[in-house]
């Protein structure tokens, strides 16, 4: 079978998968995923095995240490992965909720109601144990999922993915709704683009290079989780130890995602206390400093940053720092910079901190709080398909009630339309 015949195959059983999911109800959903997280905790020993196989064939490759990060699984992470699961069941249900209803003069009522969107095309690289939170955000809410994982992880994610369709299928559910698809040819996901008749979104996770990929060639509608190039701003009123504590955790905590920060901008006004006092505990982190003139005047041991630094994810313990003159400086540098994910100001200054919150642009902007809670998990959502920074549909952290539309609802005695 050719690699178009395999993916059609697969998104026409996802199809089928889609509509009867739909029709389970939320005590079968639940069963379902607790069963899923069941299921991945007596794996555990089998995924790892599968694990350290993608780890020992990708080492090879010689890719850097936060690609190996991301793609390592390990007791924790497996039990994360089940805790996610269970933590998406106990979600209310945002299929059939009615978000809004009204009459109209002529008596007809309607309800606007939440539906699932259908089949989602799910196309990520390295981090096996999103495929978990993936297909547990679409068996939620009532979707159909094919998923297309990385070739690093191509065993790990195979085996989490069968697992977690035996789940559905124990408790009666459609199996059919979780689709795998186990070819590492990029020709796959040029397949999956352009079956727009069977899958309703596709939804990218990825380096900045690979989405746009995805993006220009697709057919079918695309939600993007694009580049993280993410600020923080320790504004003139920040309480500096605070500052200090919220730029080592979200530089320093998990590098390699995208919610972590890149830049760090320092007004003018504290650059003299705060930037001594943040590079010694970000050193001691083993970050590597890179910094604007200004910044190397008080910390010596940064390295000069060039122009293109301002611009770069580096998903690494590399940090960008630059001393600006004040709030408008630092929101401008924003502007032109930043990637619309995540950005943060620290500061005590009430009226500065709403100023920051209306004039960034961002999917999701922070006061006083570290760039590493932008996640589903943390705002409450179970988990996350992505952080989206397309501006329809769905922004910002992906769960359950952004895999979901709306269709209206007519109830009338016998109205027509003169």
């Amino acid at each position: 079978m050719d690699v178009t015949t395999l993916v059609q195959t697969k998104a026409r059983a996802a199809r089928a998968g889609a509509r009867a999911l739909a029709l389970c109800s939320t005590r079968t959903k639940n069963e379902a995923l607790m069963l899923m997280a069941r299921g991945l905790e007596e794996k555990t020993a089998a995924i790892l095995d599968a694990n350290r196989g993608d780890l020992e064939r990708t080492r090879a490759t010689g890719v850097p240490r936060a690609f190996l990060d991301r793609l390592t699984l390990t007791d924790g992470r497996i039990e994360a992965m089940a805790a996610g699961l269970r933590e998406i069941a106990a979600l209310p249900d945002p299929v059939g909720e009615t978000v809004e209803t009204w009459r109209r003069p002529s008596g007809i009522e309607i309800a606007r109601v939440r539906v699932p969107l259908g089949v989602i095309g799910f196309i990520y690289e390295s981090r096996p144990n999103v495929t978990a939170d993936a297909a547990g955000l679409c068996v939620k809410s009532g979707n159909a999922v094919i998923l297309r994982g990385g070739k690093e992880a191509i065993e790990s994610n195979a085996l989490i993915a069968a697992v977690l369709a035996k789940a559905l299928e124990k408790c009666g559910a459609p199996p059919e709704a979780i689709q795998f698809i186990d070819i590492a040819d990029r020709e796959a996901v040029a397949a999956m683009l352009v079956q727009d008749a069977l899958i309703d979104l596709i939804i990218p996770r990825g380096g900045e290079a690979f989405v746009r990929w995805v993006s220009e060639r697709s057919r079918v509608p695309v939600l993007k989780h694009d580049k993280g190039l993410v600020h923080v701003y320790v504004d003139a009123a920040a309480d500096l130890d605070m500052a200090t504590r919220i730029v080592v955790n979200a530089k320093a905590n998990r590098p390699s995602v995208c919610n972590a920060l890149e830049t760090l901008l320092v007004d003018r006004a504290v650059a003299d206390r705060f930037l001594p006092m943040v590079a010694a505990r970000l050193t001691d982190a083993g970050v590597e400093l890179r910094g604007c003139p200004e910044t190397l005047a008080r910390v010596p041991g940064a390295r000069p940053a060039t122009e293109s630094d301002w611009d770069e994810e580096y998903g690494d313990l590399i940090l960008a720092i630059r001393v600006v003159d004040g709030f408008v400086a630092a929101v401008d540098h924003i502007r032109r910079h930043g990637s619309g994910l995540a950005e943060a100001i620290v500061t005590s200054d009430l009226g500065r901190a709403r100023r920051f919150t209306r004039e960034v642009d961002a999917a999701a902007v922070l006061v006083n709080a570290s760039t590493r809670l932008v996640d589903g998990n943390q705002f409450g959502l179970g988990a996350e398909m992505g952080i989206s920074t397309s501006r329809v549909h769905a922004r910002g952290p992906v769960g359950v009630r952004e895999l979901t539309t709306t269709k209206f609802i007519v109830y009338g005695d016998g109205q027509i339309r003169d």
